[in-house]
């Protein structure tokens, strides 16, 4: 890709990503870690975005009187190699790993966004008091999705997702979590497992 990398500077590279998955991109921050300017970190994340292993999922703007994120959420796209950078070799060390739930997060989102078609726009949402949600889907004919990502086996809505969803005009809202049941939350959010959402997702977007 016409960039000559360093061996020993992408793998610890790539390490900051791993600790860094599912967080907003701060190229200063990576930088000061690894002694390398902002348009360095983002000309090392470009090259990443285009080989396909780095998603950039930008921030979704709405009209709303409130301030929000402009940075891009950043995923290794592979969870496999976020678990291999940061030495984790089993399922018991992953479920007692600080990564675990963002992990998770990147995997549903890598997921869902593999069985839409090309014309759906993905993005997250979050305001700078940290009202959030981790996944947007929208199309041009004006539907939009709001998918909050939950690891527990009895998740709920935050405050910041209520206040979240107040915001935006959104037709449906989910909560998809590690299990298989669906149900109801209350009467506009839909708790339901990946294999769920992804059947979803495929009846809804490509129908």
């Amino acid at each position: 890709m016409a960039m000559r990398v360093p061996a020993e500077r992408l793998r610890r590279f790539w390490t900051m990503l791993a600790h860094l998955q599912a967080a907003t991109l701060n190229a200063s921050k990576i930088g000061a870690s690894l002694g390398l300017d902002d348009k360095t970190v983002a000309n090392y994340i470009d090259m990443m975005s285009d080989l396909l292993l780095v998603r950039r999922l930008p921030p979704f703007y709405a009209n709303v009187k409130k301030r929000l994120v402009k940075s891009p959420k950043v995923y290794i796209r592979d969870s496999g190699v976020v678990h291999n950078l940061l030495g984790i070799e089993t399922f018991e060390q992953l479920l007692g790993h600080p990564i675990a739930g963002m992990s998770w997060e990147g995997f549903v989102v890598e997921s869902i966004l593999s069985v839409l078609p090309d014309n759906v726009q993905a993005s997250f949402y979050r305001t700078s008091s940290g009202n959030e949600i981790d996944l947007i889907l929208t199309s041009g004919s004006g539907e939009n999705w709001a998918i909050e990502v939950k690891r527990s086996m009895a998740p709920s809505i935050t405050k910041g997702m209520t206040i979240a969803l107040d915001d935006l005009d959104i037709n449906h809202a989910f909560v998809v979590y590690p299990g298989t049941d669906q149900f109801q939350l209350n009467d506009r959010v839909q708790v339901v497992g990946l294999q769920g959402i992804l059947e979803i997702a495929m009846h809804d977007w490509r129908s």
